[in-house]
Parts: structure tokens; sequence; C-alpha cells
């Protein structure tokens, strides 16, 4: 797994398949950040993604994506306002909602 530091590399050898799905969540939380690390270089930077978007993209490679979107944000990896999310540091005055934001 190019462009991954070598400690991520060895926890996703142990936790991804060949066909780059997660076979299951790491309970340790250093390695489980080694995969959510991997996991959001799915989401374009600076791009807002709505629930659902996101709910399909983390599908693709774990069937429980709730869990591995909630670790996403409890970890700080992407941030989430409403329901839209985006990878974190990614999108600049998030204190202001675009137009297209949906309200609460």
């Amino acid at each position: 797994m190019s462009g991954v530091p070598s400690d991520d590399s060895r926890v996703l050898e142990n936790f991804v398949d060949e066909a780059g799905r997660l076979s299951s969540i790491p309970v340790q939380r250093k390695k489980r950040l080694a995969v959510l690390r991997w996991l959001v270089e799915d989401f374009q930077p600076a791009r807002l993604y709505s629930e659902a978007e996101v709910n399909r993209i983390i599908s693709r490679r774990h069937p429980d994506f709730a869990a591995l979107r909630r670790f996403l944000v409890d970890e700080e990896i992407m941030q989430r306002r409403r329901s839209v999310y985006w990878r974190t540091g990614s999108v600049p005055n998030v204190g202001w909602d675009p137009p297209s934001w949906p309200e609460e």
C-alpha cells in the first residue's frame, strides 16, 4: 500500500483483504486509527458529502458503515455538521452555512 506509513501498512495487511475490504474493525485504538486514516482516503478533500453518500462509500469497505462513520467523526478525521460530512481540515470557514446545506 504505497504512500501509507509503514506502521499503518502493517496494520492494513492484517485488516484489509485482497479485494480492499476491511475484514474487521480493530478494537485497539492505534490500529483502528490506521484503518481510519486509510478509509478517509476514499473521500475527496474540500468536498461535502451527505450522510447517504458517506454510508455508501464506507459500505464498499465494510458492512458496519455506521460504526466506521462514527469513529471517523469521533476521532476528528472527518467533521459533521447537521447531516453534511467532510474531511477534517479540507473545508474552510465551516462556521457558516452554505445555501445547499439542509436545515435542521
